[in-house]
């Protein structure tokens, strides 16, 4: 019996957030030989692997188990190899300036299209088998190998209520509804895929707030049918004003032109909130003064709608003059979800500094003088800590369930809204890093709490460090 890889994932596209399990198995030589080992060699690449010429990340190893099988849990190992995307791609552009190796732009404020360069993975493993014929003898690799499928990671998780399929011992969770459907031309639409988003295709935003919308690429890897995302304008009546913005799929916008299976191309961001259109569209300043809300869809190259629809609603200025306070935070699919608070915010500053005794008079001259401004218990330092908590607007129970991954959210900012930047400008001022401190969250209900409404706290993660003396 030769060595068989028994168990691996089921779907292609993981996430790295769950177990990922594979589990080899080679009985005779277990049976025959002595200090047995199964030997994982992993290979993580942004290319597709061939074990000839890609570099082995590690080499893992484990004992047999009572059945004799080898297994692996990758996964403490391949969340190491995903992390979010928080600046935009090389190709991509920010108020038509091109984005390039020393002209950084955060991802939330991208003109059009952003490749990826950290969210999305391919993983393969070589499985061998290694003993010795004595107890005492010289270990080493015993009969032939075992080579795993490609797979493709992304840096999401699953939740315990996700619901997973089984079959043959082998499971996942199935994120084919990620993908376009492969629509031919003599054949009727499919479901359009999901964008990578547990928000609900309703969306509120004021007409400087910016924001990503992302979604995989491809449809199984195989083709580009991806050609465009088309932008269609309405007034409140839902009639549709102005001229229609087709975002097309190709190098200068930041997507790309032609397909190949760069994992960079595989995952991709949209930048399509009010403000990342005012960077650019001359349609939407057209529009700006009428225009209600606005839909967002994917098309292929036939004109064929490959996504879902997503409706991005402008909200009016607030009557009673709040302060609007926009959250952007990495979702479970680990892109960035957005929600603009609308109501009434308060910000309170703490402060924390040293102290000490200072000289009432002057001692290092040839006569002492005494100074009204000197003496006494004086600040050497005061550190300043800002915390903001805000209200949402009465909203519906899709967004209450969905507020539960803010909580759960490891990075968590607050973005900044659309501006007239200084020449030379680093834009560091649009993404501020806050942490999440409130600790609960209560899921309301229309039955339970009739009118549904949350307040969060957040507290900025840099201290503001004044002069010392």
């Amino acid at each position: 019996m030769a060595l068989s890889i028994e168990q691996e994932p089921l779907y292609s596209l993981s996430v790295v957030g769950s177990e990922i399990i594979f589990t080899a198995l080679d009985a005779a030589t277990v049976s025959a030989y002595f200090n047995v080992n199964y030997v994982a060699e992993v290979h993580i690449a942004t290319v597709d692997i061939t074990f000839a010429t890609s570099t082995v990340i590690g080499t893992f190893k484990t004992t047999p188990n009572n059945t004799g099988a080898g297994m692996f849990d990758l996964r403490p190992v391949l969340e190491s190899f995903v992390s979010p995307d928080n600046l935009a791609a090389l190709g991509s552009s920010y108020k038509t300036d091109a984005t390039t190796a020393t002209v950084t732009h955060p991802l939330h404020l991208v003109d059009k299209y952003s490749m990826n360069d950290n969210v999305l993975r391919y993983l393969r493993i070589r499985f061998t088998i290694e003993g010795s014929a004595t107890a005492s003898g010289t270990v080493a690799q015993v009969g032939a190998v075992a080579d795993s499928t490609q797979y493709t990671l992304i840096n999401g998780y699953l939740k315990y209520t996700d619901v997973i399929d089984i079959f043959n011992g082998e499971f996942g969770y199935i994120t084919t509804g990620f993908y376009f459907n492969d629509v031919g031309s003599t054949l009727p639409l499919k479901t359009p895929s999901s964008y990578l988003t547990n928000a609900p295709l309703v969306q509120y935003a004021k007409d400087t707030d910016y924001g990503t919308v992302s979604f995989i690429s491809t449809d199984n890897g195989t083709n580009n049918i991806l050609d465009k995302f088309t932008i269609t304008y309405y007034d409140s009546s839902g009639v549709a004003v102005g001229t229609a913005d087709d975002i097309d799929n190709i190098d200068a916008n930041g997507g790309f032109t032609t397909f190949t299976n760069d994992s960079k191309k595989q995952l991709m961001h949209l930048g399509c909130y009010p403000a990342n259109l005012r960077n650019w569209s001359t349609n939407f300043a057209a529009v700006l003064g009428t225009v209600d809300y606005y839909t967002v869809a994917g098309f292929n190259a036939a004109g064929r709608q490959i996504t879902e629809v997503l409706n991005i609603y402008l909200l009016c200025p607030n009557l009673k003059g709040y302060e609007s306070v926009r959250l952007t935070w990495l979702n479970q699919w680990g892109v960035w979800d957005y929600y603009t608070f609308t109501m009434k915010s308060t910000k309170t500053i703490s402060t924390k500094g040293s102290t000490y005794e200072q000289l009432a008079g002057n001692w290092n001259e040839s006569k002492y003088l005494p100074s009204g401004y000197r003496g006494g218990k004086k600040a050497f330092r005061v550190n300043a800590t800002e915390k903001i908590k805000m209200n949402t607007d009465f909203v519906n129970e899709a967004e209450s369930e969905w507020f539960e991954e803010l909580i759960n959210s490891p990075e968590v900012y607050i973005l900044e809204g659309f501006r007239v930047d200084q020449n030379f400008s680093m834009l560091n001022q649009y993404v501020v890093p806050v942490r999440l401190s409130t600790s609960s969250h209560t899921i309301k209900t229309v039955a339970n709490d009739k009118l549904i409404q949350y307040t969060f706290e957040v507290e900025k993660s840099k201290t503001l460090r004044t002069q010392s003396v």
